[in-house]
């Protein structure tokens, strides 16, 4: 069987015994800050299994998208060099939210392997917790599996939990054993062994106890159940194969890796692991931008780029010197669109970032081998024999060199790499981002999430109102609940009602007030960390209030009406959008506040003045119109096949609102919007450039704050006559004289600097001298007033030094400057870079360059004049 048929019949088969379908949640889990990537089946159903969130069944099964490349689950540089190790992988799972437990778990898994797969019973060995005898009971009964074949081990190995607290458990692990000539051949090997004879296939997970602060476990009133199958492990066993790379999921992409470089995957060679890592890396990058990730320096677009970098380092191994990754990425999109429709919608997307990530990265390469080219100089140069660390890790952590290139590069010159400063460098960043996600999570989240599995919730009522009746379920000061709050302190207060929309989808929260016979919140702003909860954020300006107090909530009229404006401007622009420019414009996030609009997109090239007319056009052009803006709410599904725009990144529930503008643009959307789109009033954009590789923004205002800001250029414009003594017909040619003006002045005075030089380098000239027979020419300059005089000074003045050393100092701004020059002829011998770097350091100031000309500055321009005296001391 095909990975797609395994597949669809492991969905197939848990649909048959009352399992909803479900389809896989996107690479970035949302809502949940404790990860940066989902990596496992279970993500998508968290607040499911803690009670947080109720859904429509109780027995679910998935094809869940993963990534491990981050925290414990990370498998990057395991990548190419094991049989099994992936960064994007599928895992199959079925899920029991207290329904079905241990021995339904344990049968389920057993038949689908040995009878639906065709699996050999006796090529397969379980694992149990080694405390867990009713798991052992069961495989015996429902398996019939000898005790023999049934491996005991620790809690490192089969107990899980789902963080230091909450919900946990034993679980069971079955293995494929792949016989005795793929083992290590010790007495005890078995499935804890790391050798590849036991292949773990799939973990069925017992949910069945509650940890607390104090390690103290107490059964779960609804034990549930979590399993994880991997395909790939499964495709490489069904399909007779020895690793996963030789499986159909993989085999179509290795060959194209093969057909573009020439080389072949086979064995463990250098060239066979550089092919792996790539075909992994393909598999990776087409779904993360599929799931609306793009490269960044920072999160999870670091990790893509770092992803896609390490691709194209692997493919420089084998000879790819051009850009190729898109070619492959390609392939992932045809052989895997059909079961992740999102691959085929974003396919153009797909190809374009990598494709312009690869040419940026080139370019990065470049700068990167000159870094290190001069670096490795200076310690040459000083007859050292190790390159640093800590440079070795500014390349790796801004050019993406891994440390084997740069371990390469230097042996080549005669130098070894420093991997204890490395590998604390690393270290450093590590610890940095591990203190960044937990100050994510923090007290508040883990106070909000207790009382979620408590029952506190809130209904949001603000679609149809601004003013409603709600009782306090909760107040928490400083990130901890209390009970009451008093005049002056600052609170976060939920209600089981609320008209305030809670911050999301690009939406600002709401302002107003809480009310309650004179008591008085100013509500400063609302959020909402989960979907049914809205948290207000205020000030107690008058009274007390308690939990469980009935309140009279308020949004600000004023406010929410532009908000709501700004909203469904922003649906219009995307419209617009697609419309101009194409139907590869994809929303990449946007901001929507009662002043301005912010609207964040994919595009790839600079838009035209003409073409952004034309979506300001478009958008007023249906502000005119009146059209009639209309919701409903409707299952996902239906939403989608009526050709509805869903946002990356976003969780949507089984029902879903779309927002729908006359017949021409539909989108899922829980915010508010207006009821026709003449309530936006005039739309006018302000500002439009990129903000990242293949992401632009525009920004814009409407209604009142768009008259405004046509107001405040009309006054601007009024200004700038009055100053030029001009109408406004007049303005622009008054501008362009006055301008030309200016440059014929510069002109000028370049051509009277460029002679007083000319002069002056005549004159240096004359303190020529000889050391070690090497011409040498050391000078202050007078009459410079920035760091571009005297690099044309220094140009002019290699122009006349036929062969020899020139060091040069000025000073500018009350700093020192200053240029060393070694003609062509003498590079061999003397490092402009390195003698510059030397001279700095007297004035407490770095720098370098090239071998034949470089710069320097430091701040003790007393100390100047001994720089540029030492030059003789730096070249003997």
């Amino acid at each position: 069987m095909t990975g797609a048929e395994l597949r669809e019949k492991f969905l197939k088969y848990f649909e048959e015994r009352g399992h909803t379908r479900v389809a896989s949640s996107p690479l970035i889990p949302v809502g949940d800050p404790t990860l940066l990537f989902t990596n496992a089946g279970m993500v998508q159903f968290k607040d499911t299994f803690t009670g947080a969130e109720k859904r429509s069944y109780n027995r679910a099964t998935t094809a869940q998208k993963c990534l491990r490349v981050s925290g414990k689950h990370n498998d990057l540089e395991n990548v190419g060099h094991t049989a099994r190790h992936h960064t994007f992988f599928e895992m199959l799972g079925n899920f029991s939210f207290g329904d079905y437990f241990k021995e339904e778990a344990t049968a389920f898994g057993w038949e689908f392997l040995t009878k639906d797969v065709g699996l050999p019973k006796k090529r397969l060995v379980v694992t149990v917790f080694e405390e867990d005898d009713e798991a052992a009971k069961i495989w015996r009964k429902v398996a019939g599996v000898k005790d023999r074949d049934i491996a005991r081990l620790g809690e490192k190995d089969n107990f899980w939990s789902m963080g230091d607290t909450g919900p946990c458990g034993p679980c069971s692990e079955i293995h494929f054993d792949h016989g005795r000539g793929y083992g290590c051949g010790r007495p005890d090997c078995g499935p804890a062994c790391d050798c590849d004879r036991f292949l773990e296939l799939w973990n069925l997970v017992f949910m069945q106890y509650d940890r607390d602060a104090q390690g103290v476990m107490t059964p779960l009133p609804r034990p549930s159940i979590d399993t994880g199958l991997g395909l790939e492990r499964l495709a490489a066993v069904a399909q007779g194969v020895p690793s996963n790379w030789e499986s159909d999921l993989f085999k179509p992409i290795i060959a194209r890796v093969e057909e573009l470089s020439g080389k072949r995957c086979s064995g463990a060679d250098r060239d066979a692991v550089a092919i792996r890592v790539i075909a992994d890396h393909s598999r990776a990058a087409a779904f993360l931008i599929g799931d609306g990730i793009l490269p960044s320096n920072e999160g999870r677009g670091y990790v893509l780029r770092r992803i896609l970098r390490r691709a194209l380092r692997y493919g420089k191994r084998i000879g790819l010197n051009q850009a190729f990754l898109y070619d492959t990425a390609g392939v992932v999109v045809r052989y895997m669109g059909t079961a992740y429709p999102e691959l085929e919608a974003q396919a153009l997307l797909i190809e374009k970032v990598i494709r312009n990530e690869e040419e940026r990265f080139l370019e990065t390469l470049a700068r990167g081998l000159a870094l290190f080219e001069e670096e490795a100089a200076r310690i040459v140069d000083a007859r050292g024999s190790v390159f640093p660390g800590d440079v070795a890790f500014r390349l790796y952590d801004t050019f993406g060199f891994p440390a084997d290139l740069t371990e390469d590069l230097a042996r080549e010159v005669g130098l070894a790499l420093d991997h204890r400063g490395f590998d604390k460098e690393m270290a450093a960043q590590r610890e940095k981002a591990r203190r960044a996600w937990d100050a994510m999570q923090g007290e508040e989240g883990q106070a909000l999430r207790k009382l979620l599995e408590a029952g506190v919730s809130s209904e949001f009522t603000g679609y149809e109102t601004l003013e409603d009746t709600g009782t306090i379920t909760a107040i928490l000061r400083d990130g901890n609940p209390v009970e009451q709050a008093a005049s002056g302190e600052r609170v976060e207060v939920i209600t089981d009602r609320s008209p305030f929309y809670g911050e999301s989808g690009g939406q600002v929260g709401d302002h107003g007030v809480i009310a309650l016979d004179g008591n008085r919140i100013d509500v400063e702003d609302t959020v909402r960390p989960f979907l049914n909860l809205i948290l207000h954020r205020g000030v107690v300006q008058a009274g007390a209030f308690r939990v469980g107090d009935t309140v009279r909530l308020t949004v600000h009229p004023g406010l929410r009406r532009s908000i709501m404006a700004n909203h469904s401007a922003t649906h219009l622009v995307q419209w617009a959008l697609r419309r101009v420019l194409g139907d590869h414009v994809k929303q990449s996030g946007s901001l929507v506040e009662a002043s301005r609009l912010r609207f964040d997109f994919t595009h790839f090239s600079a838009i035209t003045e003409e073409e952004l007319a034309r979506v300001e056009d478009l958008v007023n052009e249906k502000v005119q119109e009146n059209v009639k803006v209309e919701t409903r709410v409707m299952p996902m599904d239906e939403a989608m096949n009526a050709g509805a725009i869903a946002l990356f990144g976003e969780k949507y529930a089984e029902s879903v609102r779309m927002v729908s503008i006359g017949d021409f643009s539909k989108e899922l959307c829980g915010g508010t919007h207006t009821s026709r789109t003449g309530d936006i009033g005039l739309f006018k954009i302000t500002s439009e450039g990129g903000i990242a590789a293949g992401v632009r923004r525009i920004e814009a205002v409407t209604g009142r704050a768009a008259l405004e800001y046509v107001r405040s250029l009309e006054r601007e414009i009024a200004s700038v006559g009055e100053r030029l003594r001009g109408s406004r017909g007049e303005l622009l040619e008054k501008v362009e004289r006055l301008l030309e003006e200016k440059k014929e002045r510069e002109r000028e005075i370049e051509k009277l600097k460029t002679k007083l030089a000319s002069q002056m380098t005549g004159d240096i000239l004359d303190g020529l001298r000889e050391v070690n027979g090497v011409p040498v020419l050391s000078r202050l300059v007078e009459d410079v007033s920035s760091p571009k005089d005297l690099r044309e000074y220094a140009d002019r003045l290699r122009d006349r030094l036929k062969s020899g050393v020139a060091l040069l100092g000025a000073e500018t701004d009350g700093k020192a400057m200053l240029i060393a020059i070694v003609t062509t002829d003498l590079t061999d011998r003397f490092h402009a870079g390195a003698i510059v770097k030397k001279a700095a350091a007297m004035l407490g100031g770095s720098g370098g360059g090239r071998p034949d000309m470089a710069q320097a500055g430091g701040p003790d321009v007393g100390k100047l004049r001994s720089a540029l005296a030492a030059i003789d001391e730096f070249l003997s």
